[in-house]
């Protein structure tokens, strides 16, 4: 298979201590830091506790120009790019023009994720098992269809949302309000320029995150994220309210076929049209009856899911990292530990729709229980407080023998951190739980 190579050859990586480079302020961000302990890491534009491993910049995660400068000055070994934003603005191509290793896809690659058309039509090109689907540019075409079907629909707009931009109908009327929303009204601005409207498939969501490195790629652990709000899965969408890995829906037949006719085949495809993927390959799959379809791509680890998979990895996160972005993972080894983890998003009062900021949060000095993570997201410092400021403040959670010990302690964990407001789901992980105690 052929692979574009950058524009300039790149320097080859300094032996021991590396100056790194995370672009990101979430907890996906924070659990990354952890992963690459040890060495030198700069984030930019990074949080609370992001500032307790390293040494936060105040540079946007949006700021192209800001971010290739940075890393320049900084002579930065390596730079790990966690959001989606930074990538669909080409931020990997221009550290490539200044022989900056960076992992992640090229602004061409990550139309996997900066745009559903592209992706949806790159899976029919492809033969890649998903939902049936139509697209849409202009509303009355959109409502049209929607009425003709007369069936349960998603609604999708085509570009970036923060995860808040899919609407689930179940009702005629609930698909109509989400086109007026989307198109006419404009919610999500040219997000919503271009709809996929697609069937509502049956069955499981699993988290399947592949390190690639345009023609190979490495499966990390199967995860399962919740995207309700509310426990019980009620509520509107959110970027992710929790998450636990193993994902027991994942089976190893289900692994290898996911790799075998989702995977190989997507990194056949984008070599193929000139923009071979490297980074991480975030599958978002349906599962049922042992069959499983591609929901969507995402081109950066997910967030809470980063932080199960960290403490699931069996391996050298820089060696993986660094391979992926230099082309070469031939050499790169990692397993799945043992054991489970799993996280609890903690929110501000009125997430996802309006969050409160400002709130002081209590209880982070507490020592933690054995087995147990704190990571920020929605936070920053106020001389000696850390207070809120977004949606998503903190993801606390654990990792354990079992599904119920990492369950225990996560809880236990979040029970000593309070704030004015503060929302959670006691849920997480139930169907993994429910699982284990048939067992």
């Amino acid at each position: 298979m052929s692979v574009t190579t950058q524009s300039r050859p790149r320097p080859g990586p300094r032996p021991g201590r590396q100056r790194i480079l995370i672009v990101g302020a979430g907890a996906r961000e924070h659990a990354l830091a952890r992963a690459l302990s040890g060495h030198e890491i700069l984030f930019a534009p990074g949080n609370a506790g992001t500032a307790l491993l390293g040494r936060n910049v105040t540079v946007d995660a949006t700021d192209i120009d800001g971010l290739v400068a940075l890393a320049e000055d900084e002579r930065c070994d390596l730079v790990v790019v966690g959001p989606e934003g930074p990538l669909t603005l080409g931020l990997v191509d221009r550290l490539a023009e200044r022989s900056i290793v960076a992992f992640g896809p090229t602004r061409a690659a990550a139309r996997l994720e900066g745009s559903k058309a592209f992706m949806k039509d790159f899976l029919r090109r492809h033969a890649i098992p998903t939902a049936a689907f139509a697209l849409f540019t202009e509303p009355n075409a959109a409502k049209a269809y929607v009425r003709a079907a007369g069936r349960p629909l998603v609604v999708k707009a085509d570009g970036l949302c923060a995860g808040k931009g899919v609407v689930v109908a179940n009702t005629t009327d609930e698909a109509l309000e989400a086109i007026e929303r989307m198109m006419v009204a404009r919610e999500f601005g040219a997000a919503g320029d271009t709809l996929v409207i697609e069937e509502i498939l049956p069955g499981e969501e699993a988290s399947f995150h592949v390190v690639c490195d345009g023609t190979r790629g490495l499966a990390l652990v199967a995860a399962q994220d919740h995207k309700r709000v509310f426990a019980f899965d009620r509520g509107p969408n959110t970027g992710g309210m929790g998450a636990y890995a193993p994902a027991p829906v994942v089976t190893p037949q289900i692994h290898d076929a996911v790799m075998r006719e989702v995977v190989e085949p997507t990194l056949r495809g984008m070599a193929l049209e000139g923009a071979p993927f490297r980074g991480v390959l975030f599958v978002g799959l349906m599962i049922d009856e042992g069959k499983a379809r591609v929901l969507e791509f995402n081109v950066r680890f997910g967030d809470p899911e980063m932080t199960v998979l960290v403490p699931m990895f069996d391996g050298d996160w820089l060696s993986l990292l660094e391979g992926s972005a230099r082309g070469d993972l031939s050499q790169v080894s990692g397993g799945t530990k043992s054991g489970a983890a799993l996280s609890v998003v903690m929110a501000s009062e009125g997430y996802p729709a309006s969050p409160a900021l400002g709130d002081r949060v209590e209880g982070l000095d507490r020592e933690l229980p054995a087995g147990a993570f704190i990571y920020h997201a929605g936070t920053r410092a106020r001389g000696e407080e850390v207070i809120t400021s977004g949606g998503r403040v903190l993801t606390v959670g654990a990792y354990g023998a079992s599904f119920v010990a990492a369950r225990n302690v996560a809880y236990e964990a979040v029970s000593h951190i309070h704030w004015r407001g503060e929302h959670h789901r006691e849920d997480i992980g139930s169907r993994a739980l429910l699982r284990e105690r048939s067992m």
